[in-house]
């Protein structure tokens, strides 16, 4: 159940645009249409900015490098943790 409000203005024209595609997709209301767009959209931003995709080669050797490296150093050991604290994955 949604207990967030999002209060916006627009201009006629995109409103009338997005009530247009609101009926055309079959949603139940403007509201219902906006909260899916801004859902997918924000679900698809997210995902590009919290992954990265690289060549096989790039990735072998990256894998490479790991397995041959040696303990972190308190430095790393210490932006790791800290990298932690601020929510990274």
């Amino acid at each position: 159940m949604a207990t967030s409000r999002l209060d916006m203005r627009l201009d006629e024209q995109i409103k009338a645009k997005a009530e247009k595609a609101s009926v055309l997709l079959g949603h139940k209301s403007l509201t219902d249409y906006v909260v899916s767009v801004l859902n997918e959209n924000s679900t698809k931003v997210i995902a590009q900015y919290e992954s990265m995709t690289v060549e096989n080669n790039v990735f072998d050797r990256f894998m490479d490098a790991c397995n041959k490296a040696s303990k972190p150093n308190t430095a790393l050991a210490n932006a790791v943790q800290f990298a932690k604290k601020q929510g990274f994955k």
